[in-house]
């Protein structure tokens, strides 16, 4: 089966978020705003109870997570993707070091950028009318989240919440 680690923001940021999503985002439906921590990856059920000991350990260590968002950005000319731009932090850089090494070890498949996809598949036309609009806008939410996801993918392509890591000690909920 396939899963994935993710941050979801607030409530606040995700309907700002959503508000472009159903718009220009082709994975709407599929999944609600994230920030991806880990990219998708294949496990067994043993390799699952593993995997999920090693998230409750690290998320004991990991203190609260800043999540700020300070604009709309892009990857182009790589991919048309664009995406609101979380700003690097110490704790999110560790988070994402911790889920590639030891148990998780593999070089990850992108260099780790922060974000929250807010539009993709857009024809080039279209994705240059709409990041040129969204790039000029002002952006600016600061908050803290208090826990992890690892997810899991359905056979229709949609991800759900396999198991959430409180962190900073707590038990997961």
């Amino acid at each position: 089966m396939k899963y994935g680690i993710v941050i979801f923001p607030p409530k606040r940021i995700q309907d700002f978020a959503n508000s472009y999503r159903k718009r220009y985002d082709s994975h709407y439906a599929l999944i609600p705003p994230h920030i991806t921590l880990k990219y998708p990856f294949e496990a067994d059920e043993e390799q699952l109870k593993e995997i999920t000991k090693e998230l409750r350990r690290i998320a004991a260590e990991t203190p609260p997570i800043p999540i700020k968002v300070t604009k709309f950005s892009s990857f182009y000319p790589t991919s048309n993707i664009i995406y609101l731009k979380v700003e690097p932090n110490d704790v999110l850089e560790r988070l994402h070091e911790q889920l590639h090494s030891g148990l998780f070890a593999g070089k990850p498949e992108f260099v780790f950028v922060p974000h929250i996809t807010i539009g993709r598949d857009l024809p080039g036309a279209e994705y240059a009318d709409v990041y040129s609009q969204l790039k000029l806008q002002e952006v600016h939410f600061e908050e803290t989240v208090d826990r992890f996801h690892l997810l899991y993918q359905l056979e229709n392509g949609s991800w759900t919440v396999y198991e959430t890591f409180v962190v900073g000690g707590k038990e997961t909920v």
